[in-house]
């Protein structure tokens, strides 16, 4: 296999260079070779080719990369198993908790205080970093009072689900974070068990389907998981949001002016820049042919999603962040049986957090944009949004 000498795990190609690259890869082939942490690799970045890919649970078996990643440390959930019957009863039994009663409180009376609760820290200063001061800690505060785990050890639990991200980089301090987690997580779980609290842990312990409830290492586990999945995606999807508002101050002044306009900046900014931009996938176990090309046993093939919701074929102009256009099909949150379960709580800490800045800190301006543009490829996001803040 001959290849492009980007890799997707090692280049962080910030801003437009992604795209471009992306671009390049959908003229060259449906599956294009390329690399992923040095190995022979394929990238797929066609809306169309890409849909048939997700659908193609026998050749890209979704379950896979997610064990290769951080199962090891997580636990096995729902996105790992590979047994299609356990993945259903799995998935039953978890992702209702998070679309809950516990859920529905949190979004109607607690995202905007908990965003009112940074803004505070941050209305003083003249210069901050809207990465590390809010979209960073943000989407962990809200997981955390959902959970209703102890608020002194909010910042600890931030701590280790970074920390099991980077089991595949470093195996060792994502181990030592999961036993830190569950030390501190398993007599939560135990105590919700026998008293219940009306939070998301409570829910899971609760829940039952075809007569049988998660066990308390399955409880763990998705808690587990919820915390790096949906802290680290919705930190990276507030992120490239502000980045694509701040870069052109004409447009955070339309959004400070017309608050209504928010849910159709997230919606673009979804599209623009999402937070996943190339979902790696390990094909089959043994030799198998997509759209006529061979693809060797346990290769990597990356779903672009960034290239997907870049396809002119689909959007027009797809480079330019316009919320303003007429949204077609996005890709953002995948497809099948492992989609995103978490993307309405998503978009709503998006749109509360863009609607408490906005009128808290109408004043801010980027200090550097070229230095916040996004990079990264799997999780991509600015790494800084360091603005200066002129009160008004």
């Amino acid at each position: 296999m001959t290849s492009n000498p980007i890799d997707f795990a090692l280049h962080d190609l910030p801003g437009d260079s992604l795209h471009e690259a992306l671009d390049a890869f959908r003229a060259t082939a449906p599956l294009a070779p390329t690399r992923f942490f040095g190995q022979p690799a394929f990238v797929i970045s066609s809306h169309e080719v890409l849909l048939e890919a997700f659908a193609d649970v026998e050749q890209f078996p979704p379950h896979r990369m997610y064990q290769a990643s951080f199962e090891p440390a997580i636990g096995e959930s729902f996105i790992s198993t590979p047994e299609p019957g356990r993945h259903r009863t799995l998935r039953k039994l978890a992702t209702p908790a998070f679309r809950s009663r516990a859920v529905a409180r949190v979004e109607q009376e607690g995202l905007a205080a908990l965003a009112h609760e940074l803004v505070d820290e941050l209305v003083g200063q003249s210069t901050f970093d809207l990465v590390s001061d809010f979209s960073a800690r943000f989407p962990y505060l809200v997981i955390t009072r959902m959970l209703g785990l102890p608020r002194d050890r909010e910042t600890d639990f931030h701590r280790w689900a970074l920390a099991l991200l980077r089991f595949r980089e470093e195996p060792e301090p994502a181990r030592k974070a999961a036993e830190e987690f569950t030390r501190h997580l398993a007599p939560i779980v135990a105590d919700r068990r026998a008293e219940p609290r009306g939070d998301v842990i409570s829910e899971l312990v609760d829940a039952q389907f075809e007569g049988r409830g998660l066990t308390d290492e399955e409880v763990l586990a998705h808690v587990r998981l919820l915390f790096p999945t949906g802290g680290e995606t919705t930190h990276g999807a507030l992120g490239n949001a502000l980045y694509g508002l701040l870069r052109e101050p004409a447009l955070w002044q339309r959004v400070c002016a017309d608050p209504t306009w928010i849910p159709a900046v997230v919606e673009e900014s979804l599209r623009w820049e999402t937070p996943i931009a190339v979902l790696p996938r390990l094909s089959a176990s043994r030799p198998v042919e997509f759209l006529g090309t061979p693809i060797p046993p346990d290769t990597w093939v990356l779903f672009a999603i960034a290239g997907a919701n870049h396809d002119p074929a689909v959007h027009a102009d797809p480079h330019r962040f316009d919320p303003d256009r007429t949204m077609n099909e996005r890709l953002t949150f995948g497809r099948g049986v492992k989609s995103c379960p978490g993307m309405h709580l998503a978009k709503r800490n998006m749109v509360v957090a863009l609607e408490v800045l906005s009128a808290r800190l109408p004043g801010i301006e980027l200090v550097d944009t070229k230095a916040a543009v996004p990079r990264q490829t799997v999780l991509r996001c600015p790494a800084r949004l360091e603005v200066q803040h002129r009160p008004r």
